[in-house]
């Protein structure tokens, strides 16, 4: 047990790396915009290609894992984490003429390191000896919110001390996080892939309607949450006119408070809830945070909505792993690749929709003198209305995963 302490250490800072990468970014949105002329879109397509790019990864390990083993990819997974960070610190040096691809391929190196990060970390968890393994799963996914709390924590207060012009030192500070836990991996004992598990019910998988509805609810999940959570924090200085400072610290970081007490809460007692109606729950919970965000007129409600919609997120991602898990018990390591692959598609359909909608609001006069507000907070309050479509589509599916496990 003493030996599984230092592998789940491993694991735990392996989720603060991926928060790292997804969750440092945004609150630098505001700093690419102004300073580089970026709009809404391509901030939201820089999300959409950092997952895109983990979607990749996630395909291409569902095949090579049985081959590596657990320790070669996970060491390799920080050291491409740490270079993509280094890199999009000196992306506006050494691109000075197009600064968006520096930020583009940086984020496409970090993109790999997290992508082998994710779809690793959950299949060595489920291969130590817990005995219940939602709650283990859920305790573990806690971990990237509270390194989605101290990124953004600690990032905004770093902006304020060193400036906004010294944003290039955070990152360059960021990248010791994934160098220290390359040398955990390197000496933390892992469990061993069985060999042919990976592949041998992939064709199984495909076939089967409960890995398709599982793998639709995986990409809602991650839609909802990452809608939210990447636009948060240009949303509460944009939408309700708040100093960055401010926005920071009651936008992302309420979100990933309470995401993480979702979480936290659920690996302590989640033996004795139904995963299933906690999900309908969480699901409806975010629909009502949605609109609440969108519609409110007053600020401070819509940054508690926002808080909130952290809490409804918590345990879409771990839970929907366990229904899976749970659904289709023999499918191994490639189950989690595979449900990797649909929670990224999500996690860049989300941020991608809101920054498509958004730009096209902007630009919408019809829109502007309906509502009377400035252009900035029309085009994200529809961006986000734009993105309840997820949260609604997990209610629907969730219900039908029950329905469909019955039959079966």
């Amino acid at each position: 047990m003493h030996s599984q302490k230092k592998t789940l250490a491993a694991c735990y800072i392996g989720y603060i790396v991926q928060a790292i990468s997804i969750n440092v970014p945004p609150v630098l949105f505001i700093i690419f915009q102004e300073d580089f002329g970026i709009t809404f879109e391509q901030l939201g397509r820089l999300v959409l290609i950092t997952f895109l790019v983990q979607m990749l990864v996630d395909v291409v390990m569902a095949k090579l894992i049985a081959k590596t083993g657990y320790r070669a990819p996970s060491v390799v997974a920080h050291i491409l984490a740490a270079i993509g960070f280094g890199m999009l610190a000196v992306a506006p040096n050494l691109f000075a003429g197009h600064v968006y691809g520096g930020l583009v391929l940086a984020a496409c190196i970090y993109a790999v390191g997290c992508g082998l990060i994710e779809v690793l970390i959950s299949p060595i968890v489920q291969g130590l000896s817990f005995e219940e393994k939602g709650p283990a799963m859920s305790l573990l996914h806690s971990f990237y919110c509270w390194g989605q709390l101290g990124a953004v924590l600690i990032s905004t207060l770093l902006l304020l001390i060193l400036g906004r012009e010294h944003w290039q030192w955070i990152m360059a500070i960021w990248t010791l996080v994934p160098l220290v836990n390359v040398f955990l991996f390197w000496s933390a004992p892992l469990p061993k892939v069985e060999a042919g598990e990976e592949m041998g019910g992939l064709r199984r998988l495909f076939k089967n309607k409960l890995f398709w509805i599982a793998a639709l609810i995986m990409v809602a999940s991650g839609a909802s949450e990452q809608a939210m959570s990447q636009w948060a924090s240009l949303f509460a200085q944009k939408g309700l006119q708040l100093n960055k400072t401010l926005g920071d610290l009651a936008g992302p970081c309420f979100f990933a408070l309470l995401m993480g007490v979702g979480r936290m809460l659920y690996g302590i007692k989640g033996a004795r809830l139904n995963i299933k109606n906690m999900l309908t729950i969480c699901g409806l919970l975010c629909i009502a945070c949605y609109l609440t965000v969108v519609f409110s007129p007053w600020p401070m409600l819509s940054l508690l909505a926002c808080g909130i919609c952290g809490l409804s997120v918590s345990l879409m991602w771990p839970g929907t792993l366990v229904i899976a898990a749970d659904a289709l018990p023999s499918a191994g390591t490639a189950l989690f690749a595979l449900m990797a692959m649909g929670g990224d598609i999500g996690c860049s359909a989300g941020p991608w929709l809101t920054g498509f909608v958004s730009d096209a609001a902007a630009e919408s006069q019809w829109l502007l003198d309906k509502t009377g507000m400035e252009a900035e907070q029309v085009a994200l309050r529809a961006g986000l209305l734009a993105a309840i479509v997820f949260p609604v589509m997990l209610v629907i599916l969730v219900r039908r995963i029950g329905r469909k496990r019955k039959e079966t």
